[in-house]
């Protein structure tokens, strides 16, 4: 029997990260519409194509593979986006728990790009994978040629690791059938209290409606 990955509702004082559901579609399909330039190289859904997304996110939960979200933004209440956590990796000493997560198929629409909403929900999944999963590392990576994806990465404190080549699919368009390289970040356990007063020291610094 396939355990599902349990990703309870994790709030802040800009954005509520709520387990995905198809209630969160209509909103989603504003937000992806806004402007698609920021998607050159991240899958992002078309409105119309929403709904299959949000079936593709919750078949893969049922599969024990990730723990989707929808990321409302608190001043709205509007879903402006989303995220996950995936490829959980159980302890190979005993199969049981967790020793490492990624966070990814994160997405923002663009009126919600550097206002503090990722800075925030970064910290949130950070925290719950160290503090209540107990994790020994977290995972990020993104597509070695996305220079905003890899300062947001790293404006959150996580450590590049490396490009592995020809790691996965590429989503530019027309690259389809392609392989991209993949730049690989980590947060580990011991690393977490300094990356904890970095985040917490970002989004204290912040007026209220937006940080960065």
């Amino acid at each position: 029997m396939t355990s599902v990955l349990d990703g309870p509702v994790l709030d802040g004082a800009l954005v509520r990260l709520e387990p995905l559901e198809h209630r969160h579609a209509a909103d989603l399909a504003v937000a992806a519409e806004e402007d698609r330039s920021p998607y050159r190289f991240t899958w992002v859904p078309t409105a119309d194509r929403v709904g299959a997304y949000i079936d593709a996110q919750l078949a893969r939960r049922d599969a024990g593979k990730l723990a989707p979200y929808a990321q409302v933004e608190r001043a709205s209440g509007r879903a402006v986006g989303a995220t996950a956590f995936w490829d959980p990796r159980p302890w190979p000493t005993t199969g049981e728990g967790l020793f490492a997560i990624e966070v990814g198929y994160t997405w923002l629409a663009a009126s919600a790009l550097g206002s503090g909403l990722n800075t925030e929900a970064k910290y949130l999944l950070f925290r719950h994978a160290f503090e209540n999963w107990g994790v020994a590392r977290l995972d990020l990576k993104t597509d070695a040629r996305n220079g905003r994806s890899r300062a947001a990465i790293e404006g959150v404190g996580a450590r590049f690791e490396g490009v592995l080549r020809n790691w996965s699919r590429s989503w530019v368009p027309g690259e389809e059938g392609l392989l991209r390289d993949s730049a690989m970040y980590s947060v580990t356990a011991a690393e977490w209290p300094d990356c904890r007063k970095l985040l917490e020291g970002r989004l204290a610094g912040v007026p209220a409606r937006g940080r960065h």
